[in-house]
């Protein structure tokens, strides 16, 4: 699952970060208000985490572009902010919860957890399938034919990635981009292992196989009758 998080603070916009991603989700961060708005429009998110102070425009503008747009994904504010209008305020504005800093990583974590599970989508859409493969995006659970499998942390950060975009040859980039937060180095091989072990673990022993390497371009998660 894929979160916004829009933070000015560079500490704690990193520590959400790294925290968010340690716990298997893919994360874009921005410190600006502006860009948070424009990230939220263009993109496909699971869920915004908005401080209310930000420069561009400030959290209360971002959630009212959001709604405006007729986007409905669950917004959560973060916050120094805790005189009880200012809750009223986001609440009215189209929020979904308010947790007021300093906070615990874990409580911030258990409220994200719980506004995906009560978010707008079907429970159809939790789920991402290829084949007789089964990834469940809430419980963080992938089967195969039935069988259960452990991923850690990466790998099914990896696997949700090549499902949600099955069929598209995702370059090396790309992935270090969005799984490791990390721009591409050509003397690194850690793409090039993940992808083996996450093979050995979805493909070995069965059929289809469903990861492929597309020589020069990159990696590729279909379906191939």
């Amino acid at each position: 699952m894929k979160i916004l998080v829009v933070e000015d603070e560079t500490k704690t916009g990193t520590y959400l970060k790294q925290g968010l991603i340690e716990a298997g989700f893919v994360v874009d961060l921005t410190a600006n208000g502006l860009d948070g708005l424009h990230l939220a429009l263009t993109e496909a998110y699971d869920l915004a985490i908005l401080d209310v102070m930000l420069p561009g425009i400030d959290g209360w503008q971002v959630l009212q572009g959001i709604r405006r747009a007729g986007k409905d994904m669950p917004v959560l504010f973060l916050t120094a902010r805790d005189q009880v209008e200012d809750r009223v305020k986001g609440l009215e504005l189209g929020a979904d919860d308010y947790l007021v800093k300093p906070f615990a990583f874990s409580e911030l974590l258990a409220r994200v957890r719980t506004l995906l599970r009560r978010g707008g989508k079907a429970k159809e859409s939790e789920l991402l399938r290829a084949s007789d493969l089964e990834l469940d995006l809430l419980r963080r659970r992938v089967n195969r034919a039935g069988k259960r499998i452990d991923l850690t942390a990466k790998e099914f950060a990896l696997l949700e990635l090549l499902l949600r975009r099955q069929g598209e040859v995702l370059p090396r980039s790309l992935i270090a981009s969005q799984v490791w937060d990390m721009n591409f180095d050509s003397d690194t091989n850690v793409i090039e292992v993940a992808i083996k072990r996450l093979r050995v673990k979805i493909d070995d022993g069965f059929e289809p196989k469903l990861i492929r390497t597309v020589r020069g371009m990159g990696y590729v998660l279909e379906v191939i009758d």
